[in-house]
């Protein structure tokens, strides 16, 4: 098999599971030794409560051709960033994608409801998981992933600029969240460009996750099964579909045409010629406007 980032060295930040753990696995798969942070470990759940740790991660890295590394990492204790970064630096010397995918969101938000009435300590909080921790993460490793030209840096989000600067995204502290890392990107654009580095921000379709799997009681084996009760879950997609778009930029030599811009895994997918698991290549992001948005009954035919 082809390994385009044989001795290419990535840390994805916050791939315990979802698209960080989608992302981490492609990348081992094209060959990169891949350092996966989190909180929850096989010795020590987060929060959250649920079974998937970095271990696991780490694990299906290495199963796919490339090497995982599990390191425990609260992205919101500049301490631990710097700890991470310094070891990268002296088991590796370089650092050649960073990919910021820390979010740690889905218990503090609630759906449509005004910033006077949300909880305060919990939007507040998201915000913090949502920015600071790209913010924290970025300014310990940039400066090792700058030692060595080429390197990448992307800003997972959700929603293309297009699209959230349209639309309304959920309640103030997450359409905030989701538009500042899409901004972040943007500078970040400008700062790492004539560094020779490129950042972009980079988001999934609706995704197969662990959580919206268990939310809708099924399985990645018959999620199908949750259409009778959503349709439009129809154009959702894997975290690997994710993951190969960013094997994609990584492998590219010329990913600096890319840089500081708002990318789908859908647009990439077409530019690039990779696809989900199943062979499809879901764009969900044209597909909430033309179909969802527009009140069109659920139908991927032409988005998938």
């Amino acid at each position: 098999m082809a390994r385009p980032l044989k001795d290419r060295i990535a840390l994805v930040a916050g791939a315990t599971r979802g698209a960080g753990r989608g992302i981490a696995v492609e990348l081992g798969a094209a060959g990169a030794t891949v350092y996966v942070t989190g909180r929850s470990t096989r010795a020590r759940r987060s929060e959250y409560d649920r079974p998937e740790t970095i271990e696991d991660t780490a694990d299906l890295v290495t199963e796919a051709g490339g090497r995982g590394i599990a390191v425990p990492t609260d992205h919101l204790r500049p301490e631990q960033v710097r700890a991470l970064v310094d070891r990268i630096a002296h088991e590796q010397g370089r650092l050649d994608v960073l990919v910021n995918d820390i979010w740690g969101g889905e218990k503090l938000f609630q759906w449509d409801t005004p910033v006077w009435e949300h909880d305060l300590d919990n939007g507040l909080k998201l915000l913090r998981l949502a920015v600071e921790t790209h913010a924290v993460t970025c300014h310990h490793a940039l400066p090792l992933l700058l030692r060595h030209p080429g390197g990448l840096v992307v800003e997972m989000t959700d929603g293309t600029a297009e699209y959230n600067r349209d639309t309304y995204r959920v309640n103030l502290f997450y359409d905030l969240a989701k538009a500042s890392v899409l901004r972040m990107a943007f500078a970040l654009g400008h700062e790492l460009g004539p560094r020779g580095a490129t950042a972009v921000a980079l988001t999934p379709g609706w995704l197969r996750s662990e959580i919206m799997l268990d939310l809708f009681g099924v399985r990645e084996e018959n999620w199908r099964d949750a259409l009778r009760r959503e349709p439009h879950f129809a154009i959702s997609e894997t975290p690997r579909y994710v993951g190969r778009a960013v094997a994609a930029l990584a492998a590219d030599p010329d990913v600096a045409r890319w840089n500081g811009q708002s990318l789908s895994s859908g647009g990439l997918a077409r530019e690039y010629g990779f696809t989900d698991l199943d062979g499809s290549r879901p764009d969900a992001w044209r597909y909430l406007v033309e179909v969802q948005d527009a009140g069109r009954p659920a139908d991927p035919t032409g988005y998938r």
